[in-house]
């Protein structure tokens, strides 16, 4: 059965899709999720439909598990690598759907190959984001990311955009992420991130980041308004789960910034604790209508090992 957000696609009238292929062929090769295994891990990537106990609004990776995993990764109800919110400091606190937009607009996955998918969002209501999200599953342990998006509309009157994504981890028993940074300019030594609360100092900038984001003034707290005191030298940060090391990186230069939530993906019963958010940004500084934006990322789930081991992913994926 064809998701809801497929189906708006098939009503469109504009038969034309910028970042993607043609409506035809996203209509004859539409469906809401898909199951992938590529040498030790088993991903499940689908949009925002719901599926079982995966709820709507959730999109990106439903389920991420190493052959040795016992548990999914993810939050089973949520996702990882979800396209959570868009902002520009104006009009995302209006209401909830705005909020999350990404989240209650129409999306369409497409399973391109065996170890490949990609989720296309048409221009949305509000922020007028049409964007596209490839990922690309490679041996042993890795899920790469690429993301593209554009702006239709000259509606974020402060010149900048953000686009923000959310992973909720499955209860693990450290909350922590882990970074090369440090507090002062240039410093790059192993710090640790678990803030204590929901919205407190929850984000890392690079050092060298030094672009101010500014408010409407009077909206409500976000986890993209508040700056932890320290600064990364690396786009790379990781956890621990179960055994298991997951390790998010992006290539460097492309206005990333992590966040931390201890609690957003609400409570674990079971393990009676937490489900910390491992999140990130990328923001646009100063936009064109029309200009296409992009990132690369990589996801990496294999078991633990030493910190140096981390580093040499980093290095060989960046080259």
């Amino acid at each position: 059965m064809l998701s809801n957000s497929t189906l708006y696609l098939f009503q469109k009238r504009n038969d034309r899709i910028s970042l993607g292929w043609r409506k035809l062929e996203w209509q004859s090769k539409c469906m809401a999720h898909s199951k992938f295994t590529v040498g030790e891990i088993n991903a499940v990537i689908g949009d925002n439909s719901e599926h079982q106990v995966h709820r709507a609004g959730y999109n990106g990776v439903w389920e991420l598990r190493h052959r040795s995993s016992t548990r999914n990764l993810f939050v089973p109800a949520y996702a990882g690598l979800n396209l959570e919110h868009v902002f520009n400091g104006e009009t995302e606190f209006t209401n909830r759907d705005i909020f999350f937009e990404p989240r209650r607009a129409p999306m369409t996955f497409k399973k391109i190959s065996d170890q490949q998918a990609e989720l296309y969002q048409p221009v949305t209501p509000n922020f007028h984001v049409e964007s596209t999200t490839r990922f690309t599953l490679r041996a042993p342990w890795y899920l790469d990311l690429e993301f593209r998006c554009k702006t239709h509309q000259h509606v974020h009157e402060r010149g900048w955009f953000g686009c923000f994504w959310a992973s909720y981890i499955n209860g693990p028993a450290d909350k922590s992420l882990y970074f090369p940074g440090g507090w002062s300019k240039g410093e790059s030594l192993w710090m640790q991130l678990c803030t204590q609360a929901h919205n407190d100092e929850s984000t890392v900038l690079a050092h060298g980041d030094d672009f101010e984001l500014t408010w409407e003034e009077g909206t409500h707290d976000a986890l993209f308004k508040n700056f932890s005191r320290m600064r990364y030298a690396k786009p790379l940060y990781y956890g621990n789960v179960d055994g298991l090391v997951y390790i998010m990186m992006f290539k460097p230069g492309n206005g990333i910034r992590m966040t931390h939530s201890p609690s957003g993906g609400g409570t674990n019963q079971a393990a009676k604790t937490t489900n910390p958010a491992w999140d990130w940004q990328f923001i646009v500084p100063k936009y064109e209508v029309a200009q296409e934006y992009r990132y690369q990322a990589r996801v990496v789930l294999r078991p633990s090992c030493p910190r140096e081991e981390i580093l040499a992913e980093y290095e060989k994926w960046t080259g």
